[in-house]
């Protein structure tokens, strides 16, 4: 299963400078885990965190100029931290599998001299096969969207951070000119037609860079939850679909499909769905003339079915949760914001551990993200799993690890729920400095 080991980003609204788990440059930080959550106070850029790896993949997906603007977020001028002039730039972490050689991704968006947003600088690097010192090796570098690439698996250029900044322009002359390097055998010179456009986006549909490719898909699969129980009450046509949206209005559609291809999955979502909502034992779907499909849902005190309609906020959303975490081929990397919203207090411990299970499960599950503000649900977390974010003196966001407070570990060590230290302020750092 790839994994986000750590993900940095900088000038982003209220995040000027943030960092979580092991970065390249970091390699002494812990990673981080398949579940985590992070929580704080309303206002101190949790939002922002959770729209962070959004925007990314609206890049991806539209392009920067047009992920700027998506969701509300208003243009780069609004979403680049106030009184910052510098780019927005992201760094991401990550492996493909437990074994694999570490990529580390970054991107650095400017507005250009017309003021639209554009792809400033791109880069993927990795060591290289047996390397476990020095720098890793770059095997993509766009700047202003040219520069260069290498094919396959294996080569790359390695630069000296400590040294002044590598000339890649001369590269590219020295790979035009058909030069003596070794290494231009395996290097191509790239030029993009949009700088809009990111060059993984490109690069990543040819079959010589499956390295780009592999990065490409992994993003492309990434699963940012916009649900709301209105979007699921709506009546969508009729015909299964395999996956749920990112609004979950196509719920009935995916309850189809599971209960056609998945019997015992769904099953065993009924089952789960009986211990946490009293009353609910069957879930199916009804067509009606003009081809739509209602979402009915049996209880066992009554002779006809309550429909999607008729349910409660807090019902829809647990389905939901629970068909997610069911997928027979689940996304790499999944992020929720305030999954306890409209929820029973007294499920959100159940449900964190379903999220655990999912992120943690032999069968190959999701990396689970996601941001909180209710201690029943992190009540059943661990100290590494939970960052807590707040903002300093200047307004702008940080972010540290509960683990990294000696004192709160050993609290919960000796059986005390981190939640309920959330809640008594022992997580606060003012506190934790005063203890």
């Amino acid at each position: 299963m790839a994994k986000i080991e750590g993900f940095r980003v900088k000038n982003y609204r209220s995040l000027k400078d943030v960092s979580l788990g092991r970065l390249w440059n970091q390699r002494d930080a812990e990673p981080l885990t398949p579940l985590t959550v992070v929580i704080g106070k309303n206002g101190v850029g949790k939002s922002s965190l959770f729209d962070a790896f959004g925007f990314l993949a609206d890049c991806l997906n539209s392009g920067v100029e047009e992920a700027c603007d998506a969701h509300g977020r208003g243009g780069f001028n609004r979403i680049r931290t106030q009184g910052q002039n510098g780019s927005i730039e992201f760094e991401i972490y990550y492996k493909e599998d437990g074994n694999a050689r570490p990529i580390t991704y970054e991107l650095s968006i400017d507005l250009d001299k017309s003021g639209r947003p554009y792809v400033l600088k791109e880069r993927l690097r990795q060591r290289r096969k047996g390397q476990s010192r020095g720098w890793p090796f770059s095997f993509l570098m766009l700047n202003n969207g040219e520069g260069v690439v290498w094919v396959g698996e294996q080569s790359g250029q390695q630069i000296d951070e400590g040294k002044d900044e590598f000339d890649l322009f001369g590269l590219m002359e020295t790979i035009k000119l058909g030069g003596s390097r070794e290494e231009s055998k395996e290097t191509e010179v790239v030029e993009l037609e949009d700088k809009r456009k990111l060059g993984i986006a490109t690069l990543g549909s040819l079959k010589k860079h499956p390295r780009i490719s592999t990065f490409r898909k992994f993003i492309e699969g990434w699963y940012l939850s916009y649900f709301t129980p209105d979007a699921a009450r709506s009546l969508p046509l009729a015909g299964p679909q395999k996956h749920l949206n990112i609004h979950g209005d196509n719920l009935g559609n995916v309850v189809q499909f599971m209960e056609r291809e998945h019997p015992k999955r769904f099953n065993s979502i009924l089952s789960r769905i009986a211990e946490k909502i009293p009353g609910i034992c069957e879930i199916d779907t009804e067509k009606t003339n003009d081809g739509r499909l209602l979402l009915r849902f049996n209880d066992e005190g009554f002779v006809d079915p309550f429909y999607a309609q008729q349910m409660s906020d807090g019902t829809l959303k647990v389905f939901a949760y629970l068909l997610l975490l069911e997928d027979p081929s689940p996304p790499p990397f999944l992020c929720i914001e305030e999954p306890e919203n409209g929820l029973y207090h007294k499920l959100l411990e159940s449900l964190a551990r379903e999220f655990r299970e999912h992120a943690t499960g032999r069968k190959g599950g999701s990396q689970v993200f996601i941001t909180t503000h209710q201690p029943y649900f992190v009540d059943s977390l661990e100290p590494d799993e939970v960052w807590i974010m707040e903002k300093n003196t200047n307004g702008f966001s940080v972010i540290r690890r509960a683990s990294d407070d000696q004192l709160v570990t050993n609290m919960v060590a000796e059986g005390l729920p981190l939640g309920g230290l959330w809640y008594s302020d022992y997580l606060d750092v003012k506190q934790s400095n005063a203890l």
